[in-house]
């Protein structure tokens, strides 16, 4: 398999599972926080494989600048739950 279509078949995989499973948790997330509830372990969890995810597919986005707007909103999303479960956390 050449490297333009091996490319194409993980994008495919990342995108359906960011859509489908990885953003709707994570904004879930994020609302709870909001609410002022802290994280819990499930919830630590999912995080840390958000993070193994998105610096597994670092290759894929320098090879595809096209990605990169998306990267950077996933990971911003993740930021304001990390700022928000530590702010929470003081309280």
């Amino acid at each position: 398999m050449n490297q333009v279509s091996n490319d194409l078949g993980i994008s495919i995989v990342i995108l359906e599972r960011l859509s489908i499973e990885t953003i709707p948790k994570a904004k879930g997330i994020h609302d709870r926080l909001m609410e002022g509830e802290l994280l819990d372990h499930w919830d630590r969890q999912l995080l840390d494989e958000f993070i193994k995810d998105a610096e597994q597919i670092i290759p894929l986005v320098e090879r595809h600048p096209e990605y990169q707007d998306l990267y950077t909103q996933v990971f911003h999303l993740y930021k304001l739950i990390t700022d928000q479960a530590l702010l929470n956390e003081k309280y």
